[in-house]
């Protein structure tokens, strides 16, 4: 996405860091059936079936029941007596992949230069070999939104499955959606408080975001305006990237908090007639019926967090899940940044204490994130005809402590799941005799 010019120090502390770091090889196709036995099986769509089977070839589900399995020929059957089984969880909204070390600028590629970048693609500079990825794979997370950021419109995003050689095997459904940050109209905080003198004597917080809007305003409908012309006369690139918008084969995914934020993003897109996405949406419990009128859903972002403002309940990160299941608005989860995805099983575990079901935590961050990405017709959950993207763990996927994915496959594939931090334990409990449990 950018060229950047290293230093000596970077350079070196790159090339040391790549060399330091575990050679995990991608996973070949599905070359024979297979069959999991034994297992409960977590639908993902709210049902779980005791004493499961699943059946995949060729990277596709082929049947799954309750009991005795069909009577086929396997070349692979797999014992999982006692053991979980789960659709693959998906994570919308994330760096992962665009960043590697943060205090590292050359491995820093989430977001470009300008404010107005539609044509930029964070799948180009999605970074298959990142060692991050592993240790987020092992946590059951299969498959991603690498997003890009910064700016007003940040760019496009893509899904990608999360293990491949290269971005272009990665890609799972490519430019999905446009990525746009919602201007505030709340003065910005000092450690000295609201800002207010300077700010007043020029232009107001509100005054700010509504000129930003006025000029969204305007570049949208120049936008839709070149969209609807058979041939123009000049190729303009920005525009030809938002083209997608227009004609519904892309969404507009709104950072938005605010209730009024989320409000205004809502009646904007619907000037366009473009589908869309609400990311954040700290109050969107506050406009349920907006957002379920217009069919707008949200992906929330992480859980483990203090609320907003200071009269809020502190506990309302927790239950905004269950606010927008009881409203019947689509919600998903996603976490912050990139490595700290891993967590995204755990968040959505934490809303089972504050009124989710275990099921319905389980769909949040698998079928109601592929519903809301586009992509439920292939993934999300375990049906027949569906990829097989799923795991095998030995306890409560939603609990840290119980946690343990042995074995996962993405579309058929036996994924390997190792990763550098599980090398490293292995080597220093072998240094200090202690026994590696993994």
């Amino acid at each position: 996405m950018k060229k950047i010019f290293l230093s000596l120090g970077e350079l070196l502390f790159a090339t040391i860091l790549a060399f330091g770091q575990a050679n995990i090889s991608p996973a070949k196709p599905q070359s024979k059936p297979v069959l999991i036995t034994g297992a409960t099986i977590h639908v993902g769509n709210g049902q779980v079936i005791e004493n499961g089977y699943i059946a995949f070839d060729k990277g596709k589900i082929t049947a799954i029941g309750s009991g005795t399995a069909p009577n086929a020929s396997f070349s692979e059957v797999i014992l999982a007596n006692g053991k979980q089984l789960y659709p693959g969880f998906i994570c919308p909204i994330t760096t992962l992949g665009l960043v590697e070390f943060e205090s590292v600028r050359a491995t820093i590629d989430d977001e470009e230069t300008g404010d107005v970048n539609p044509n930029v693609r964070s799948l180009i500079a999605y970074n298959t070999d990142s060692k991050v990825i592993p240790t987020v794979r092992s946590n059951g997370i299969l498959l991603a939104q690498p997003t890009p950021e910064g700016g007003l419109v940040s760019g496009q995003s893509s899904v990608v499955q999360l293990d491949a050689w290269n971005w272009q095997d990665a890609a799972y459904k490519t430019d999905i959606g446009m990525h746009l940050t919602w201007p505030i109209a709340r003065a910005a905080r000092t450690r000295r408080g609201p800002q207010a003198a300077g700010a007043a004597a020029q232009e107001t917080p509100a005054d700010r975001a509504q000129r930003v809007i006025d000029e969204l305003s305007k570049y949208f409908s120049e936008a839709k305006a070149y969209a609807e012309m058979a041939k123009p006369k000049v190729a303009n690139l920005r525009f030809e990237a938002m083209k997608g918008l227009f004609n519904g084969t892309k969404m507009l995914f709104v950072n938005a908090e605010g209730a009024k934020e989320i409000t205004q993003a809502i009646n904007f897109a619907k000037k366009y007639g473009i589908k869309e996405v609400i990311v954040g949406g700290n109050e969107s419990y506050l406009v349920t019926d907006v957002l379920k009128d217009n069919n707008v859903p949200v992906i929330l972002r992480e859980t483990q967090r203090l609320p907003d403002k200071d009269e809020d309940d502190v506990y309302l990160p927790y239950k905004l899940p269950k606010l927008l299941q009881d409203a019947g608005v689509l919600y998903g989860l996603t976490g912050i940044g990139f490595w700290r995805q891993r967590n995204l099983p755990f968040e959505a575990g934490e809303a089972v204490g504050y009124g989710l079901t275990k099921e319905q935590a389980v769909q949040m961050i698998t079928l109601n994130n592929a519903k809301i990405l586009g992509i439920d017709k292939t993934t999300g959950t375990l049906e027949v005809g569906k990829d097989a993207t799923l795991f095998i763990s030995k306890g409560d996927a939603l609990d840290m402590v119980t946690l343990n994915v042995d074995t996962a496959f993405i579309q058929g594939r036996n994924i390997n799941l190792d990763n550098l931090h599980k090398q490293l334990y292995k080597k220093f409990a072998g240094k200090y005799g202690v026994e590696a449990k993994l």
